[in-house]
């Protein structure tokens, strides 16, 4: 990735240049739209997805509509705090403070106004929210989020092209200028622009930045979108900008293995567990599914086993993804521990063991307090690996306008970070991030930068 002099000449020039086509793009495009700029959003894939599609599309927000429909009384100071207390304190109190106020306008001016039909997950808790906040479309599909958020931009008329690459800037004396975009035929065009949103995301895909940052999850599975090559942090670096965090990733320990599919943590937070080999509990699973990345992995052969019931599997089939999993094989099923054993391979023994120990209604030795409700046959189980998703370091920005920090000192004037591209609220490694961090920034940091037309 480089930074170049301008060309004597555009091929195009616009008000606001977008890189990166998902929801962090999308929803500053709307944003930046409705504010009366002219938009192109630039896209490298056929068709927009990025990270967004392949989560499981929630987004976290607190005192929205849905939430008041549902009877949940929530507010963006218990967010904050709640952001807060499951990094430790480690992100920057006001950029923290800012999405919690933002998130809940999104969501409500997505529905209100482009017609996403989202609603509040009711049925169970997500680890570290204090409230039921998670808000999705009603698939809970990541890339139906997408798809929704392309539709309503296509409706409202922004600009998207895709399959165009940036792979460079230009840019004087720290202001940006432009991009220079490669095509699949190898042709390349520039475009000019009064400001620039990096929404291309983070450095997930990039195997040296990840060794580099992050070498406990370095040999992880990568569950994220290829694109992510760290295009925005390294660009930023060369134009001298600030950079937070770059350790901080957001995890998941319980991806369906061999097949690739990402389990809901419904299964765990509503009394299921997780196995070794051995048949054998080996942590507090209630910490999160991103501490569960590196617990998982360092289990024999870097897998477990995520045990649950029928009563469990009925939530979670509100889940595509976990439906999809259950059409490919990768739920077994037994009526009790002995047929569950066979079909998995583990020790009827152990497994009938470690169940039995599961206190209901008390607390555990790892410190997991368990519900009244304990789990009963007929038995399933999911073999899972641990995963990177995202990472959640990136450029540090101004949390009013989303606009790039330089390292110096001050703000660049005209470029501006989101999503994966901007630092998050996750702390500085993989235990501070809570559920649904990363559409948080891409929604609440993209709104304020599409909004920034000054």
């Amino acid at each position: 990735m480089t930074i170049l002099p301008a060309p004597d000449r555009f091929d195009l020039s616009v008000q606001t240049l977008i890189i990166g086509g998902g929801a962090a793009g999308m929803v500053a495009a709307l944003a930046a739209l409705e504010a009366g700029q002219e938009v192109l959003v630039v896209e490298g894939d056929a068709v927009p997805s990025g990270s967004t599609a392949l989560s499981a599309g929630l987004i976290p927000a607190a005192g929205t509509a849905q939430q008041r429909a549902a009877g949940i009384k929530d507010d963006a100071e218990t967010f904050a705090a709640d952001i807060q207390a499951k990094a430790k304190g480690e992100n920057d109190p006001a950029l923290v403070d800012a999405m919690a106020r933002t998130a809940a306008p999104v969501i409500d001016w997505l529905t209100d106004r482009h017609g996403l039909p989202f609603s509040v997950v009711t049925d169970f808790d997500y680890p570290g929210h204090s409230r039921r906040r998670m808000h999705g479309l009603p698939s809970r599909a990541g890339r139906d989020l997408i798809n929704a958020l392309r539709g309503a931009a296509e409706r409202a008329g922004v600009d998207v092209i895709c399959e165009r690459r940036a792979d460079a800037l230009f840019a004087d004396d720290g202001r940006v200028l432009g991009a220079r975009l490669s095509r699949p035929d190898g042709g390349v065009e520039t475009v000019g622009c009064d400001r620039l949103i990096l929404a291309c995301n983070g450095y997930g895909g990039n195997r040296a930045m990840v060794a580099e940052h992050m070498p406990a999850i370095r040999d992880a599975l990568w569950f994220g979108h290829d694109g992510n090559t760290g295009d925005a942090v390294t660009w930023g670096q060369q134009l001298g900008a600030e950079a937070r965090h770059l350790g901080a990733y957001q995890g998941h320990g319980n991806v369906a293995h061999p097949h690739g599919i990402l389990i809901t943590w419904a299964v765990i937070m509503e009394g299921g567990v997780q196995v070794n080999s051995a048949g054998q509990r080996f942590w507090d699973e209630s910490q999160g599914y991103s501490e569960a990345a590196r617990a998982v992995l360092s289990q024999p052969g870097g897998v477990a086993w995520a045990v649950f019931d029928a009563r469990i599997a009925a939530i979670a089939r509100q889940f595509e993804d976990f439906k999809q999993a259950e059409r490919q094989g990768a739920v077994r099923w037994g009526d009790d521990v002995a047929a569950l054993a066979r079909d998995t391979g583990l020790p009827a023994d152990a497994l009938a063991a470690t169940l039995a120990a599961i206190p209901q209604g008390g607390t555990d030795g790892f410190g997991r307090r368990f519900g009244d409700v304990p789990l009963s046959p007929p038995f399933a189980a999911v073999r899972v690996t641990g995963a990177l998703f995202h990472t959640q370091g990136g450029l540090a920005v101004d949390p009013v306008t989303a606009r790039v920090r330089r390292a110096d000192g001050g703000l660049f004037a005209n470029l501006h970070a989101t999503g994966g591209a901007a630092c998050g609220v996750s702390g500085r490694g993989d235990a501070g991030y809570l559920s649904g961090n990363g559409l948080l920034s891409a929604a609440t940091l993209g709104y304020l930068a599409g909004r920034d037309s000054t």
